[in-house]
């Protein structure tokens, strides 16, 4: 079933109540998802991407209950992730010579993924136009790293719809389609959710992309992106936020997030946590257990915090796997002008603080020396480091 958008565009996606993971197990989703897909129907139809590759047929026959599929001028696929690109193996047998607009990279993307099967490719970079009648084009904006090489967003004069792809979305299902019937809370926290997890890495990029998409001076009054809520009310507001986001990002907010094996750590960590309370009772402390915690959730608040504290005991002269690739996950996550300590309990060779200091220095976290290390259970005299530690922490 189409919902319409605006003018003569219709949502011609699909609604996911029932998604719970994303990249593989990469990405929790709490709140249903949707991949979006549009339809144009002007002197030329155009339809803007498809959806992943489990809907293929689903979002086939929907199409077909909507238009006649031959009446298909083109296609615009501003991204070649399957999630986006999947129903296009069986769209294509039904129209095979129908004209796909893309990136040149994003041809590389979904050969890459579906083999050479001589589709034609129209390659478009920024700046590019194409007409589709009634005194209307569209515009092509190259979006590369936000978040693929292959990614672009497209414009519709006239309407001013700016197609952002998956910047701007969200994981989030929204069956009234627009941002001013979604739930606020919601919609904010699971768009942050999403730059902070998928879109943080490429935080430079996205600056200078924003101050691009500026300088062209594309009078947008909708943002429809690749997933969750389509921006109509206030649509700016977004692209704002991104702004402030991508722009080392921070709240007066401290994250502890720890693994424990015999609950000595896990006291550390509360303890650290009380004592920020108590020198500064302004600031957010959120504790978590890295190992029973969502992590996609934790680096949420990690991107909000201005510090984070991290521990781990010793095992095996290294940290708990759980915490380890979690400090990877950190790194790969490039959160910039944020400080940090580590922390842990040992019985033997107590290596954990250490190798905790190195990981969050790989991170790009400016750390404090000061550290707490604690033999078997943490005494007095471990809990009395406590202060001083957290004063260097939020000084």
């Amino acid at each position: 079933m189409r919902k319409h958008v605006k003018g003569n565009i219709s949502w011609i996606g699909y609604l996911d109540w029932e998604l719970e993971r994303f990249h593989g197990d990469d990405y929790s989703i709490l709140n249903g998802s949707s991949q979006n897909a549009y339809l144009i129907e002007e002197e030329k139809t155009v339809l803007v991407d498809t959806v992943w590759i489990p809907h293929r047929f689903d979002f086939v026959e929907n199409l077909r209950s909507e238009i006649d599929l031959n009446k298909i001028d083109f296609i615009v696929a501003n991204h070649g992730e399957c999630d986006h690109s999947g129903s296009l193996t069986a769209l294509m047998e039904e129209i095979p010579d129908t004209p796909i607009y893309c990136t040149a990279n994003a041809v590389k993307s979904i050969e890459g993924q579906y083999g050479k099967r001589g589709w034609n490719f129209r390659v478009v970079k920024t700046g590019d136009t194409v007409d589709v009648g009634n005194g209307k084009k569209l515009i092509f904006v190259e979006m590369r790293m936000l978040h693929w090489p292959d990614s672009m967003a497209t414009f519709l004069t006239g309407d001013n719809v700016l197609f952002s792809m998956d910047a701007f979305g969200q994981h989030y299902a929204v069956e009234e389609l627009f941002n001013d019937k979604a739930d606020p809370c919601v919609l904010n926290k699971e768009a942050m959710k999403y730059f902070a997890n998928i879109l943080n890495p490429f935080a430079p990029i996205l600056k200078k992309k924003l101050e691009e998409l500026s300088g062209l001076h594309l009078p947008i009054e909708m943002i429809a992106p690749a997933h969750g809520a389509i921006w109509r009310e206030e649509p700016l507001q977004i692209v704002e936020k991104y702004a402030a986001w991508a722009d080392a990002y921070q709240e007066d907010q401290v994250t502890v997030a720890y693994d424990t094996m015999w609950e000595g750590t896990e006291k550390i960590a509360h303890r650290i946590a009380d004592e920020i309370h108590r020198q500064s009772p302004d600031t957010v402390v959120k504790v978590f257990n890295i190992a029973r915690g969502d992590k996609n959730e934790i680096m949420t608040e990690v991107f909000k915090s201005k510090a984070i504290a991290v521990g781990s005991p010793t095992v095996s002269n290294s940290i708990l796997s759980s915490v380890a690739g979690w400090m990877e996950f950190l790194k790969q996550l490039k959160f910039r002008n944020k400080k940090a300590v580590a922390f842990g309990c040992y019985g033997w060779s107590g290596e954990s603080v250490k190798i905790l200091q190195s990981k969050l220095k790989e991170a790009g976290f400016t750390v404090v020396d000061e550290n707490v290390r604690s033999q078997w259970n943490p005494d007095e005299s471990d809990f009395a480091q406590v202060p001083t530690l957290v004063e260097k922490l939020l000084g």
